[in-house]
């Protein structure tokens, strides 16, 4: 029998350790994440349907800033995974031996 159904079966990964602290931190995110997606979603696809002399503009950024902001998120995304990446490889590499 395949051990790795039992490892990533549904019911274990719900029931999962994770303290109260963790699920609420998670949830936190997962909230964010959700508010940040939807806030995007209207600035960017319906936004330009609506009137520019319309009161709902006064809440969204010019839309410039809708290429500008998430070119410079991946960027800061790029270098933390470069950097992550770096400090894991000189962490473990192994002594030269002569």
């Amino acid at each position: 029998m395949c051990r790795a159904w039992f490892i990533l079966s549904p019911r274990r990964i719900m029931k999962g350790n994770a303290s109260g602290t963790d699920r609420a931190v998670g949830m936190g995110l997962v909230g964010f994440s959700l508010l940040l997606f939807t806030y995007y979603t209207i600035w960017v696809i319906i936004l330009p349907f609506v009137d520019s002399d319309h009161v709902v503009h006064q809440y969204f950024l010019p839309r410039e800033y809708s290429v500008i902001l998430p070119g410079i998120a991946a960027l800061i995304l790029l270098l933390c995974v470069g950097t992550f990446i770096g400090v894991v490889t000189r962490k473990n590499r192994k002594p030269k031996v002569d």
